[in-house]
């Protein structure tokens, strides 16, 4: 071998290696695995590994990217974001002058643009967030033409479609709208569905875990899928019981889906040590699962989060339900105490703070429907279904207490599979909530419709969820209007 062509065989695998820009190797999966079980700690370490042995290795700035992302998630700190966000850009600057060529391009651009898009839906930055999705979803398509069989790219392009399709009217659909950009919910779900199905057996299986996260929270939440906690259950079983995310997925779709108890159980469960990022949402999630099985330790849990939680959302809502539990107890005047914290405590970013505010702003609960509110959304019905027929709507001077007591009774019978109670019951609540402003005139309506719907009654059904639209300066007006229009679209009228 010549002297030149020894040099030159170096110089030309060094080229190679220069170029090879996406490598998820063994330390990026190491990394990216404890981003998501919430070891950030080690991750930070294998992220830096990575950084000094491969400095050419451009998903490191990706793995930067989910460390920032499940970081938000941990903290909710708003001075953290304001501190961080100026990071996307950085990273979309670095990345866009990598390898075009590789599926990983798009893929890691669309990934920095949604976590942020995401953070600044959070944090209320809604134009930030109509641009970030838009290119999102614009790189996502770009890269599902080129690389059709790349699976990871179904996690986020599914994500993406769920969310447009769901959106409903306000700050961030009117940015989106100026794109001209529309998802599908259906076609986001089966991406999603897609990836938690085939990347277990797949190259890519280490991305299983995310596709979990994403689907599970979007059937509870978006779609509203019957069989939500069922997949849960099914899809968690592939995951690591050391990971705290699972304990987190578990938790929260149980208790969204009425299954408290579980849900108490799933988050006593929870992975704890030095090795986890602290996670204070826990704690709160805790407190709202064991308020709604009349657990007398729920208060601890608010409390905790209270005062271990650095961010700035579900601090309202905390102190509405402690404020709830002291209503309950008959100490009116710890009631009064929490009430003014909801009002000066914690910020409005976030829906359910919003709603805090709103829940408090008149006279105090009526404590039988309170306690079979919390019962119902324990998964109680029977308990819940006991208090209610104790009374009648006679029972009931507040106007707006009795369309209240119409529309629980009427969530209990439609959870006990029991169609036709619950649809005099709604039937009374629309009626009685004509001129309220409350949502429990317009949400009977569009419940009524999905009953109908499922009877096959399409007719009736659309004759509620018009009804349902024509309820007008009401709660939760937006996102009622947009699922009745959503139930017209499912029957083609």
């Amino acid at each position: 071998m010549t002297k030149r062509l020894r040099l030159f065989i170096p110089l030309l695998f060094w080229g190679l290696q220069c170029f090879a820009n996406f490598d998820v190797n063994a330390n990026c999966t190491k990394a990216y695995k404890c981003i998501l079980q919430f070891k950030l700690k080690a991750a930070r370490q294998a992220i830096d590994a990575e950084k000094s042995m491969h400095p050419q290795n451009s998903f490191a700035i990706l793995l930067d990217d989910y460390y920032d992302y499940f970081w938000m998630l941990s903290t909710e700190s708003k001075s953290d974001y304001d501190r961080l966000k100026e990071n996307k850009s950085k990273r979309l600057n670095k990345l866009e002058d990598e390898d075009k060529t590789s599926p990983y391009y798009n893929f890691a651009l669309a990934q920095v643009n949604l976590h942020w898009a995401l953070l600044h839906a959070r944090f209320g930055d809604n134009s930030a967030a109509g641009f970030a999705i838009n290119r999102a979803y614009k790189q996502l398509n770009e890269n599902q033409k080129k690389f059709p069989a790349f699976l990871p790219d179904d996690i986020p392009l599914g994500m993406v479609n769920v969310a447009l399709g769901a959106l409903p009217d306000g700050a961030l659909k009117s940015v989106l709208n100026i794109f001209g950009i529309k998802g599908s919910i259906t076609s986001g779900i089966n991406l999603l569905q897609n990836a938690t199905l085939h990347l277990p057996k797949s190259a890519h299986a280490m991305y299983y875990d995310e596709a979990v996260f994403y689907t599970t929270y979007l059937q509870t939440d978006v779609v509203n899928d019957e069989q939500a906690y069922n997949k849960m259950l099914q899809y968690t079983t592939g995951m690591d019981n050391s990971n705290l995310l699972k304990s987190y997925i578990q938790g929260y779709i149980a208790l969204r889906t009425g299954h408290s108890n579980e849900a108490v159980h799933f988050l006593k469960k929870a992975p704890e040590g030095s090795e986890y990022q602290p996670y204070p949402y826990l704690d709160y999630l805790a407190g709202l699962a064991r308020m709604n099985v009349s657990d007398k330790s729920a208060g601890n849990y608010f409390n905790k989060f209270l005062q271990t939680n650095k961010g700035v959302n579900y601090i309202k809502d905390a102190y509405l339900h402690l404020a709830w539990e002291a209503l309950l107890d008959g100490n009116e005047k710890r009631y009064n105490a929490f009430v003014q914290f909801v009002k000066t405590k914690g910020y409005t970013y976030n829906e359910k703070d919003k709603r805090a505010l709103k829940e408090i702003a008149g006279v105090p609960y009526n404590t039988t429907l309170l306690q079979a509110r919390l019962w119902f959304d324990g998964g109680l019905y029977d308990k819940a279904l006991n208090i209610l027929k104790g009374k009648d709507a006679g029972s009931f001077t507040v106007k707006d207490d009795k369309a209240e007591y119409y529309y629980r009774l009427a969530r209990v019978y439609e959870a006990m599979d029991k169609n036709m109670p619950a649809l005099e019951n709604y039937q009374q609540a629309i009626v009685t909530g004509k001129t309220s402003n409350t949502y429990f005139g317009p949400m009977s309506a569009l419940r009524a419709g999905n009953i109908y719907e499922q009877l096959k009654d399409s007719a009736k059904a659309v004759s509620y969820y018009k009804l349902a639209i024509d309820f007008k300066n009401h709660d939760q007006e937006n996102s009622i209007e947009h699922k009745a229009k959503e139930g017209l679209k499912r029957l083609k009228r």
